[in-house]
C-alpha cells in the first residue's frame, strides 16, 4: 500500500484537478423537501469532468487562491487522487460559515479515508480563517450526501441565498467546527 501525502497546491498546479477520475453509478440522490431529506431513484452515470465544468472549476479555485482560500491536494506517490477547498470569505449573518467549494477523490481511492481526511483539513482551513462552521453545497447523491452526514453534517440552519440561486438542486449542509 502506498503512503498518502496531502499537500496544499499553488494556482500553477490546478490543472492536476483534472486527473482526478470522479466517475460513479449513481441510482439515488436525495431532494429536500419541506424540511428533509427525501431519497428518490436515479440513474446517473457520472463521468470524467465535462472540459466546460473543469474549466470552471479550475476559475473558480484560482479566484480562491486569489482571495487567500485554500485547495488541498492528497497524493499516492505523485498521483493527486483528491482535492478539496475552503473559501476565506465569511458567510452568513453572523460571518462564522466559510464555504467548502470542491471535495473530489478519485474513484480507485475512495473507501481509503481520502475524504474524511481531506474533510477534516477543510476543517481546520475554516477555523483557522475564524469561522465556527463549514458551509457545504453537497451533490445531492445519496453518497455524497450520506459521507457528510455520516461526519456530523446537518442541513444548514441559514440558507445561503446566493449559494442557492447557484445550485437549487444541491442539498445544503453545515458542519459546526
Amino acid at each position: 500500500m502506498q503512503k498518502i501525502t496531502y499537500r496544499e497546491l499553488t494556482e500553477n498546479e490546478l490543472y492536476l484537478l483534472a486527473e482526478i477520475d470522479r466517475s460513479e453509478k449513481i441510482f439515488t440522490s436525495y431532494q429536500h423537501r419541506n424540511g428533509a431529506l427525501v431519497l428518490i431513484d436515479t440513474q446517473i452515470s457520472a463521468g470524467p469532468f465535462d472540459p466546460l465544468e473543469l474549466e470552471s472549476m479550475i476559475q473558480r479555485q484560482q479566484e480562491l487562491i486569489n482571495a487567500d482560500g485554500k485547495v488541498i491536494a492528497a497524493f499516492e506517490n505523485k498521483l493527486i487522487i483528491g482535492a478539496a477547498s475552503v473559501d476565506r470569505r465569511k458567510r452568513g449573518r453572523n460571518k462564522d460559515y466559510c464555504k467548502m467549494d470542491i471535495l473530489y477523490v478519485s474513484k480507485h481511492s475512495r473507501g481509503k479515508k481520502v475524504g474524511q481526511t481531506l474533510l477534516r483539513k477543510c476543517k481546520e482551513i475554516a477555523k483557522g480563517f475564524g469561522a465556527n462552521k463549514l458551509y457545504i453545497s453537497a451533490t445531492p447523491t445519496k453518497g455524497t450526501v450520506d459521507f457528510y452526514t455520516g461526519n456530523k453534517a446537518i442541513l444548514v440552519k441559514e440558507l445561503d441565498v446566493e449559494l442557492f440561486k447557484m445550485e437549487p438542486n444541491d442539498i445544503h449542509l453545515e458542519i459546526e467546527l
